[in-house]
């Protein structure tokens, strides 16, 4: 909590005369509806989490600069009490060219289910399970417009380590991952520079991607080990990756098809996955102005079972409800089952304005039939319903 207002007396006194300030302070609720499964878990928990924002711009525009913070206060799960920095960019516009230097947080891919080929940014692992929550990384970023297309080239200094939850997080892995144990296959360890570049072009109702990426993967593995006292943990192994990615998305009348397939080498194991599938909405439903987009999409990973992760041999089925009114409200349920092992999840997020700077956001996620050799089990105890209250500014 000390770490907040800290951060919170510097964003009222930095830049406020020079810049455009803007943000939100965050009230968030959990509660479990089962007993926890693993010793000093908590049933309830509240948290609070501010993300400040400062933009500013210089040289007629050619030259803008833009700082995103995020910090969390949690006193049950001192792992989930962080503080990051989301962006700390330049950006200075050149012509054709469009040059980033600092810290940023950007997202590939067009799936909605899984995303494969999102590989710059290191998952904020401590904010949530769907790994939509990123951490700020470090970067050298040229993106170049050309007629036949748009080109990215990506220098990445400066590894981003995955936060786990600790000890008495919810959910978490039957076992504590111990980050300060880290492992790296490359002798740099985090001081090993990465990699990237993609093509991105739009022809007609096609969006394509292909990208390429060169380092330390995101995606740690997670070894047995012990700590300092004894005690089983998990610690995590950072390998050296090279992987392609296609990204494609294709918009026909009501229909949008997606795409997004990988080949990734690695020491581990080599690996080739895709998630495949689309979109159909349904304008003005009821004679209203509300839209109903009917999701479905599968995914598919070669790797052995015990490399695999939640999505193998997955469908998902999903609705999304805008309903376009004042308020912004939106609707995204989900329901995956994973066709070989039958085990089943459901997740609903929601989220409405309330007033003229408040968000409302709703979160529901439960398990079920989970299948003891799916890496899910370990959250089968785990249903939740979650409400965060935001205030914007």
């Amino acid at each position: 909590m000390r770490l907040l207002v800290v951060w919170l007396g510097l964003s009222l006194i930095s830049f406020s005369g020079f810049a455009e300030f803007s943000g939100n302070v965050a009230l968030e609720a959990i509660s479990f509806s089962q007993a926890a499964k693993f010793e000093n878990q908590f049933d309830h928990n509240t948290t609070l989490s501010f993300q400040p924002k400062w933009d500013g711009e210089w040289n007629d525009g050619d030259d803008l600069w833009g700082m995103e913070l995020f910090m969390r206060a949690d006193d049950r799960d001192s792992e989930r009490e962080h503080a990051d920095v989301r962006e700390l960019l330049w950006l200075h516009l050149d012509g054709d060219n469009e040059w980033r230097v600092g810290v940023n947080t950007m997202f590939w891919g067009v799936t909605e289910s899984l995303h494969l080929v999102d590989v710059i940014n290191q998952i904020d692992g401590v904010e949530g399970i769907d790994g939509e929550d990123k951490l700020g990384q470090p970067m050298l970023h040229l993106k170049r417009y050309q007629d036949w297309g748009v080109l990215d080239f990506l220098v990445l200094p400066g590894f981003r380590e995955r936060t786990f939850r600790g000890e008495e997080g919810r959910p978490r892995l039957p076992l504590v991952v111990d980050t300060d144990q880290a492992e790296y296959e490359s002798s740099a360890g985090q001081q090993h520079i990465d990699y990237a570049l993609r093509f991105s072009q739009t022809y007609n109702d096609l969006d394509l991607g292909v990208s390429w990426f060169s380092g330390t993967s995101r995606d740690p593995l997670l070894l047995p080990g012990s700590d300092g006292d004894g005690e089983a943990v998990l610690i995590p192994f950072y390998e050296q990756m090279t992987q392609i990615g296609v990204d494609a998305q294709l918009i026909y009348l009501d229909w949008i098809w997606r795409l997004e397939l990988i080949h990734r080498e690695a020491e581990s194991s080599d690996r080739d996955a895709f998630v495949f599938g689309f979109e159909y909405t349904f304008f003005g439903v009821f004679d209203s102005v509300s839209d109903i987009g009917a999701i479905a999409e599968f995914s598919h990973d070669n790797r052995p079972e015990e490399l695999r992760g939640v999505y193998d041999r997955d469908l998902f089925l999903g609705a999304r409800f805008a309903l376009n009114d004042a308020q912004s409200t939106e609707i995204l349920a989900g329901f995956l089952v994973d066709v070989e092992k039958q085990s089943r999840s459901f997740r609903i997020e929601a989220s409405r304005r309330v007033g003229q700077s408040w968000k409302a956001t709703l979160e529901l996620q439960t398990f079920a039939g989970i299948d003891d050799n799916d890496p899910l089990i370990a959250f089968e105890d785990d249903d939740y319903l979650l409400l965060d209250m935001a205030y914007y500014f």
